[in-house]
């Protein structure tokens, strides 16, 4: 048997999954926390700003690696033949000459601006204001396959703010990289900057590269937004991969450091939301929620379906960023399940900070007491909130606590929450911030129906969708389509081992790999038609308070 590894590393860890690769059988996971970013280091939520240290991307590669291959027969390690990584994005990092991210130097290793710029840092709002300025005023709008909204989610703002803000890192700095292409660099050797194989997924959704029009915006253009950004384009890339190409082997140094063979070919990476949507078993006109601290929405369409046609305010339409020889097509909520952890975190007030300080029960009692109400306080807030008929509820929240991604990206605008009165309780008001992000999702199905792109299927992966029925029957109601939910719960992980069979050369492709390793479907929510009569009036009012607040609050 052959075995391949994908690498899903997400906002919080990472998850290596062990794959056989001709039947999709999985045989060993593995899932590490950052330990710096689980400490809070390098990041100011006040400002918006989340950085991480390429030592956690390092430290969690070779701890799940490993602890997977341990957790395996013994056969396994010597047959694994393919890997692949997923990674959040956009997260890019500044490199020296020599590919290093300059936080893996000494004399930047405690410096946030040398870091990774995690995919929901906002920082650059205003280098983003400022491409959308240059775009549409320029021959060219650089935008235009991106959704027409340049985000401060994305690489370009990002580099162009931390260069700004911090003259230490100036002179080091020489080029970028995307996490998604980082690691394939990192452990084939191929880190030279020039050499490094880049992304088509990140390239085409995030950085303004298109084939047609050479490959990256002209350094006119990119000086016009920050001349500290002067030269960066020379020491960039005009190419870019599909996923189903292989970068290169393993280093003797990282076949030693995994316990793997030189043998294991490494493919070029993409954003986690879309190998996860290839894990998921995405066709055409399949709509794939990518359901977690926030949501990617990715669809993949036909050169014939999309001719001539531009979607306004998504996150771009990429030739082969999904699938190879189709459009990709990537939206997405910057709040979802976060917005769930941020009212789980105002509710946990009182009993971390009185009952914390309580001297009527010992220190060990304490921690029990705080660590069973913080497990339990989601699930029974949900299970009362379901009890609520949606009929009754009288709040209306808007789902924008960290900004807008789509449509029409924008990080100014904040969350709202209206209509409380004396008798709105927890559970109430969870059922409204449940339903905002269900009303955001319409928002997104409604914009891909306005430009003429058909939805057959709706899928749902990551852990909202399989630990939540309360909030994924809502999303069927309020979309009025029926949702199936993958039964794989690391469908991002298994969408990048999906990718490496084929790197490896198991597989032909990847609809044929899909077919071989796919897992199917464990549950499918069926929308219940009263309730979505009584969601679309609710959505009318979504809508206008949403204008409201963008227009008279926030603009």
């Amino acid at each position: 048997m052959k075995y391949v590894i994908g690498l899903d590393y997400g906002s919080d860890s990472c998850r290596a999954i062990i794959i056989e690769a001709e039947t999709g059988k999985e045989i060993a996971s593995s899932v590490k926390y950052y330990k710096r970013w689980m400490q809070g280091k390098y990041c100011n939520p006040q400002q918006n700003q989340y950085r991480q240290h390429p030592l956690d991307y390092i430290e969690a590669l070779e701890e799940s690696i490993k602890e997977a291959l341990n957790n395996s027969p013994a056969h396994v390690a010597e047959n694994v033949v393919g890997m692949s990584f997923d990674t959040t994005g956009s997260t890019p990092v500044l490199i020296d000459k020599e590919g290093l991210p300059l936080a893996l130097r000494s004399e930047f290793s405690e410096n946030p601006n040398a870091m990774f710029v995690l995919w929901k840092d906002h920082t650059a709002v205003n280098e983003a204001a400022r491409i959308n300025q240059l775009a549409k005023t320029w021959d060219i709008d650089y935008t235009a396959y991106e959704g027409g909204i340049y985000s401060s989610e994305w690489v370009w703002a990002k580099m162009a703010h931390v260069l700004s803000v911090d003259e230490s890192i100036r002179e080091t700095a020489y080029s970028w990289i995307e996490h998604c292409d980082w690691m394939p660099a990192l452990i084939t050797g191929v880190i030279k900057p020039e050499k490094i194989v880049r992304s088509r997924c990140s390239a085409g959704h995030k950085a303004m590269w298109l084939e047609e029009w050479g490959g990256l915006p002209p350094e006119e253009f990119l000086v016009a937004i920050s001349p500290l950004l002067k030269g960066y384009r020379e020491r960039l890339y005009e190419s870019t991969y599909t996923s189903d190409t292989k970068v290169g082997q393993l280093t003797q140094e990282w076949a030693d450091r995994l316990g793997l063979s030189t043998r294991v070919a490494v493919g070029v990476g993409a954003f986690d939301c879309h190998m996860g949507a290839v894990g998921a078993e995405i066709g055409p006109k399949t709509f794939v929620r990518v359901i977690g601290t926030s949501t990617c929405d990715i669809m993949i369409a036909s050169y014939e379906d999309m001719e001539q046609k531009l979607i306004p305010g998504i996150c771009g339409q990429v030739d082969g960023s999904v699938v190879p020889g189709m459009i990709g097509l990537e939206a997405g909520q910057s709040g979802f399940g976060d917005i769930y952890a941020w009212f789980k975190s105002v509710l946990a007030w009182p009993l971390e900070n009185l009952v914390g300080k309580s001297d009527l029960i010992d220190d060990p009692t304490k921690s029990k007491l705080i660590e069973e109400a913080l497990d339990k306080l989601i699930p029974e807030i949900s299970e009362e909130a379901a009890k609520i008929p949606v009929a009754e509820s009288s709040l209306l929240a808007i789902d924008w606590m960290n900004g807008r991604r789509t449509p029409d990206a924008s990080q100014l605008v904040k969350g709202t929450i209206t209509g409380l009165n004396l008798a709105s309780t927890a559970p109430l008001i969870y059922k409204a911030l449940v339903e905002a992000t269900a009303f955001g999702s319409k928002a997104i199905v409604d914009r891909f129906l306005e430009n003429g792109i058909e939805i057959d299927h709706v899928i749902g992966i990551g852990g909202i969708s399989q630990k939540s029925p309360l909030v994924m029957q809502a999303l069927a109601d309020v979309l009025n389509m029926p949702i199936k939910v993958a039964r794989t719960k690391e469908a991002c992980a298994f969408g990048a081992a999906m990718f490496a069979s084929v790197v490896a050369g198991i597989h032909k492709d990847i609809f044929t790999a899909q077919k071989a390793m796919g897992q199917g479907f464990s549950k499918e929510y069926i929308p219940n038609e009263e309730n979505h009569k009584i969601y679309i009036r609710q959505y009318g009012n979504y809508q206008k308070l949403g204008s409201f607040t963008e227009a008279e609050l926030f603009s």
